[in-house]
């Protein structure tokens, strides 16, 4: 019985021996994983760092090309870089190097104006000499427009014109198309004289001035216009209306309308995209854009001439955000991640709906976002993202929108 108590006392102390150790074993690895998980929980920045450090190795990247950049406003100083120097093209990106100089040069009340002007003599109700149409490439002259010159022509007491209806040219350079465009795009005209968006001018307004019971004996050309002929008619829109257009909907009419505006704002006439391109590099310089390679072809992104970097762009997005004038006009007017634009349908998550304010940009093989976010801890943030060589724009698009939400979270 001695013995049997003895092995009873030992295997009782082994087992209660065991079950301490166990239950300090799982204290223990409890602890680590505590440990751990508290390892993982990374502070402002380091936490966006890590995630956009897992999101570079996305299988996309092994067979595209990035360039990222992503720099901190709030605590002025660069938040992460990737491939940030390459030259790339930049799609339609393009219009905020168009839209950053417009403003600042032109500011958002400027006129885009477009004017009837006559030469001549009205006897018994008869224009005797001529009708000059003046455009200065204002995309958005449309109908009602029209029907204002109509009117008035009638309000001289005209019922007949004798003489020439004139398309003055005088605005711009004759191409119609910009530097690089391919030929089978749906590409705008770029004449200085457009009616609802059509290079129909002239023989739309024949047309109306018929249909208001005027008779025109008065053939349609293109010529010089005197400074001594007579304003009849101004028609204007203002630059920030045209904006909203260019960059909400990423328009390419209204982008070449304000180059060729910045074109014409040294007085050269006619006004060249050559002009355009050197005030563009001027604000570049601005920006702090020196000493590194791009090319500036249009101010849509249509052309497949245009190269720039990811860095010029965060730039040019630093100088516009510290510069009240410009970023009053431009950021309103930037589409809005889950709700307007271009980005209506991207983005709706909680931290991303209404957080994102960017251009976007598409072409056959580019897909590139750019732009300005605002974090969870409220940090405003400058962006550059290009995917080069996607064969599927929405493979770009989606990479794009894992990097905003990665900034975006907590």
């Amino acid at each position: 019985m001695k013995v049997k108590s003895i092995k009873y006392i030992v295997t009782l102390f082994v087992a209660t021996s065991f079950i301490s150790l166990q239950a300090q074993t799982e204290q223990m690895v409890a602890d680590t994983v505590t440990t751990d998980t508290a390892a993982v929980v990374l502070p402002w920045p380091q936490n966006v760092q890590a995630r956009l450090d897992t999101l570079m190795l996305d299988p996309l990247l092994e067979s595209t090309q990035l360039g990222l950049m992503v720099y901190d406003l709030t605590a002025d100083s660069l938040l992460y870089s990737h491939g940030a120097k390459q030259t790339l093209r930049p799609a339609s990106t393009m219009k905020l190097l168009t839209a950053v100089t417009a403003i600042d040069i032109l500011g958002g009340e400027y006129k885009l104006n477009t004017s009837l002007r006559y030469m001549g003599t009205v006897k018994d109700s008869v224009l005797t000499g001529d009708l000059i149409c003046v455009g200065n490439l204002d995309p958005m002259f449309d109908a009602n427009d029209m029907r204002a010159f109509v009117e008035s022509v009638k309000g001289l007491g005209v019922d007949t014109i004798r003489g020439r209806l004139v398309a003055a040219p005088s605005f711009k350079e004759p191409e119609l198309l910009g530097e690089g465009w391919c030929w089978d795009d749906d590409n705008p005209q770029l004449s200085p004289l457009l009616v609802e968006r059509k290079d129909e001018f002239m023989s739309a307004f024949a047309n109306r001035l018929r249909d208001a019971g005027i008779v025109v004996e008065a053939p349609i050309t293109s010529d010089s216009y005197s400074k001594d002929a007579l304003m009849l008619c101004l028609r204007s829109h203002k630059l920030k209306d045209v904006l909203m257009p260019m960059l909400k909907e990423s328009d390419n009419l209204y982008a070449e309308a304000l180059f060729f505006q910045i074109a014409a704002s040294q007085s050269a006439r006619p006004a060249k995209a050559a002009h355009a391109r050197q005030l563009i590099k001027r604000e570049l310089s601005k920006a702090g854009v020196t000493g590194v390679p791009y090319r500036i072809a249009d101010g849509s992104g249509l052309s497949l001439y245009n190269y720039v970097t990811p860095e010029l762009m965060v730039k040019l997005l630093i100088y516009a955000y510290r510069n009240t004038k410009v970023f009053m006009q431009l950021y309103p007017a930037l589409p809005v991640a889950g709700q307007d634009g271009t980005l209506k349908k991207r983005m709706t998550g909680p931290y991303t709906n209404g957080k994102v304010k960017a251009k976007t940009g598409t072409l056959t093989g580019i897909s590139s976002l750019a732009g300005y976010l605002t974090t969870a801890n409220n940090h405003v943030l400058a962006f550059s993202i290009i995917n080069q060589g996607v064969l599927k724009n929405a493979d770009g698009r989606g990479f794009q929108d894992k990097v905003c939400t990665a900034l975006c979270e907590p």
